[in-house]
């Protein structure tokens, strides 16, 4: 019998990603996936750096693991992704539960790791390691079976905003193979995947260069189009000052990309903006918004945005409020500033908490108003929606129109990995509720 391994992911698509990979690699060492968390011989925390105290989530959940197994055998237990890269050695110290400590450049290492380790000899791989990591996970199939999937194509940062720990976590920018991301993508599709987002922390950064040739985001986009078999294409999380020319030029020409744009911008004031050192303007962010409205005037934005970035005052605040009431994000994340150690943000003064949490009341009335709205003008209409699973426990179906709304719907589950009409009959901020034409009595959502 296996040994069994449970991973519990935090944060971002690409730590989904990851998990996944983990998940293929052990398997060659004779680990199997178990969603029972209980009995287990190895659990990983997959974290994030992002989110406020992200750090204290994970040390939570170390404390809640060590409760399960306090009467049992103890698992090797694991942090991995971004905590783990900023905290390393620091993290056996304050928690000697841990006995792997593996960054997201080194999880190529991991069997290495399970396979040579020794009961209460702590371990920790935290090199970045980028292009030995991808060359080894480019010979492992990625075994996904989903629907919609994840394919990360490039990983870290050169734009060191002042706010973010990205770059000390994740590392430079690096581009995958263009060829490798491209095979990648055919083994997904062949195992049933209709949806495919391509993953980066600046994904419209990437650049692969062969044999004289530059490859980018929209090189990778056109290339999958030609696939009969894919019926979608998303990517996912883009930085204003990389909407360049020729991506902007896919919505015009590329009928499978989703017309959805997912572009942080973080603050409406240019003050503010030149202070986070993000390197682009509202003015150019708002020149990028006309010119894919005028391709598309059906192209809906999301966006990012962080309240009270020391140094904000009230005037600088408005022109965030004045962005948002003139956008009308369709889906956006707001944030009070929270500092990360490491980055130059991390001892700047903070802004009075009260009046941080009225601004982010603030910001959050209008856009979760504007999202409600934007629901709301689906009800009694028929949307196309791709069919991802039946809820767990629930009769009914999830799917996700495209707008990345979700979409909870009675239907037939044959229909899973197929695009359906589903007629909306009521919504609400966060989801849309519906029936298929085929189903007649629609229950209680």
């Amino acid at each position: 019998m296996g040994k069994k391994i449970f991973i519990k992911t935090f944060g971002c698509q690409m730590n989904e990603y990851d998990s996944n990979r983990i998940f293929h690699l052990v398997k060659k060492i004779g680990f199997e996936k178990t969603e029972d968390q209980e009995n287990v011989d190895c659990f990983v925390l997959n974290t994030c750096h992002i989110r406020d105290k992200a750090k204290e989530k994970v040390y939570h959940e170390i404390g809640r693991v060590k409760k399960i197994y306090k009467q049992k055998l103890k698992p090797i237990v694991i942090v991995a992704g971004c905590v783990a890269q900023a905290e390393n050695e620091e993290m056996f110290k304050r928690e000697p539960f841990i006995d792997i400590v593996i960054g997201p450049q080194s999880y190529h290492k991991i069997n290495d790791l399970l396979n040579n380790y020794v009961s209460k000899k702590h371990r920790e791989e935290t090199e970045f390691d980028t292009v030995s990591k991808f060359n080894f996970f480019d010979k492992i199939e990625n075994n996904s079976n989903k629907v919609s999937a994840f394919l990360t194509i490039q990983e870290g940062c050169n734009k060191f905003c002042n706010f973010c720990v990205v770059p000390f976590t994740r590392g430079p920018e690096y581009s995958r193979s263009f060829h490798k991301i491209l095979s990648e993508a055919e083994t997904l599709i062949k195992n049933g995947a209709k949806e495919i987002t391509f993953l980066g922390q600046n994904v419209n950064a990437y650049s692969f260069i062969e044999n004289s040739k530059e490859y980018r985001l929209s090189d990778l986009i056109n290339q999958l189009e030609k696939c009969s078999e894919m019926k979608r294409i998303r990517y996912t999380t883009s930085h204003p000052r990389d909407m360049t020319e020729d991506l902007i030029d896919c919505y015009k020409n590329n009928k499978k990309l989703m017309p959805f744009v997912h572009l942080p911008i973080q603050s409406g004031s240019n003050r503010i903006l030149k202070m986070m050192n993000r390197k682009h303007s509202v003015e150019e962010y708002i020149l990028t918004y006309e010119k894919l409205k005028k391709i598309n005037s059906s192209i809906e934005f999301s966006s990012d945005f962080i309240v009270s970035y020391p140094g904000e005052n009230e005037q600088d605040f408005n022109k965030t409020l004045d962005l948002v009431k003139k956008i009308k994000f369709i889906n956006s994340y707001s944030f009070i500033f929270n500092p990360r150690p490491g980055t130059k943000a991390a001892n700047l003064e903070l802004i009075d908490k009260e009046i941080s949490k009225e601004r982010l009341k603030t910001i959050q009335k209008y856009l979760f108003e504007h999202q409600a709205n934007i629901n709301k003008s689906f009800e009694n209409k028929l949307v196309d929606v791709l069919v991802e699973n039946k809820i767990k426990s629930q009769t009914k179906l999830f799917g996700r129109n495209k707008y990345m709304n979700s979409v909870i719907f009675e239907g037939d589950e044959d229909d899973i990995g197929k695009i359906v009409k589903v007629k909306i009959l009521k919504t609400n901020q966060s989801n849309l509720f519906g029936k298929t034409e085929n189903v007649k009595d629609m229950r209680a959502a």
